[in-house]
């Protein structure tokens, strides 16, 4: 058995073993087709078109981006291309390229017309990145054999094949890769009625029964993102198969939720404790975001990175030269009477933490 087939051997072995538990239910309820994908119109539209005019050419197609935040779809969407193409799809990560010989052990596998996809390629090492500009454009990559004066560099030829590259930070990726995508697409947060329809799909897989009212108040306080809402589904599923009758109704979700701290905007925990201390310990800030991680006992970058998106989303959180400051909605939020125009706290009190963000 050559490398390519036990390597898909493996893959298939793994995937089967583990969709026999709860472990691989993201995966169970993974769209497998484009007309199955739910929500994103522009984009499904747009890679539609790309895939089918790449089926009528009998050639693989553009190279594909995918950018958005985490939840969206990005790998779905990875897999669908695969599957549209009737191609294999080898699966890696831009942190797992740290050498060039790692690329170029994976672009070696490669049969005419698969599928490499590569999550958080913005994370791609240097070294790595310039291997992929070549076999990106012309299907070739140049290995160096041995080292200094008598290095030797040998060009490989690679098959055909489409690069799908996941991303959370566009802006990260460099231009010279950027610009050797033939189709980029953004990737936008979910309307509550798309995240419904995500719900009802989710909910037929796993077997819960789930009523119109609950999927409605599950996806509104789903930020958004399927993701999230697959995970508070199996969570209020957890809920009323224990201690109601296993119907999913808008009271049960609300019970459920509450339980996990989950409030009606979506807020957990950690972005009320967020919100409490801009608000209550530093009078609205302007508070800079090292001072404010301390005050809910975090990492900066967990608060930064996972609750502040939302938060500004949200229209509760405003970035400021100066700090994060809370929006009069937050203090609403709260409970709270937002200080009028000009007043509250001086800024002595209220955060030197500005001057540590």
């Amino acid at each position: 058995m050559s490398e390519h087939d036990l390597e898909a051997s493996l893959a298939s072995a793994l995937a089967n073993t583990a969709a026999d538990g709860e472990g691989d239910v993201e995966n169970k309820l993974r769209p497998a087709r484009l007309d199955e994908f739910i929500g994103q119109h522009r984009v499904r539209e747009q890679l539609d078109l790309v895939l089918q005019g790449a089926l009528r050419r009998g050639r693989p197609p553009d190279h594909v981006l995918l950018s958005g935040p985490p939840g969206l779809g990005k790998t779905s969407l990875a897999m669908i291309i695969g599957a549209e193409l009737g191609s294999a799809v080898r699966i890696t990560s831009g942190p797992a390229l740290e050498r060039a010989g790692d690329l170029a052990a994976m672009l070696s596998n490669l049969v005419e017309g698969d599928v490499l996809f590569i999550d958080e390629i913005h994370r791609t090492a240097r070294p790595a990145e310039e291997m992929l500009y070549l076999a990106m454009e012309d299907f070739r990559v140049d290995v160096v054999v041995g080292k200094g004066p008598g290095a030797t560099s040998i060009p490989l030829d690679v098959a055909p094949f489409t690069l799908v590259g996941a991303t959370t930070r566009a802006g990260a990726l460099t231009g010279p890769l950027r610009d050797r995508f033939g189709f980029t697409a953004h990737m936008e947060f979910y309307e509550p009625s798309d995240l419904e329809q995500v719900l009802v799909r989710s909910a037929r897989i796993l077997d819960v029964v789930l009523r119109p009212d609950g999927a409605r108040e599950i996806a509104g306080r789903s930020r958004g993102t399927p993701r999230i809402a697959n995970r508070l589904l199996r969570r209020v599923r957890d809920y009323a198969e224990v201690r109601a009758d296993g119907t999913v109704t808008r009271d049960v979700a609300r019970a459920a939720l509450a339980v996990y701290d989950v409030d009606e905007l979506g807020l957990d925990r950690l972005d009320r404790a967020v919100l409490g201390a801009l608000v209550r310990s530093f009078g609205g800030g302007p508070v800079g975001v090292s001072t404010l991680a301390v005050a809910v006992g975090e990492e900066p970058g967990t608060v930064e990175e996972v609750c502040e998106p939302y938060l500004v989303r949200a229209g509760m959180l405003a970035r400021t030269p100066r700090g994060r400051v809370a929006t009069p909605a937050a203090w609403r939020h709260l409970g709270e009477e937002p200080p009028s125009p000009g007043g509250g706290a001086p800024d002595d009190e209220r955060g030197q933490g500005a001057l540590f963000g």
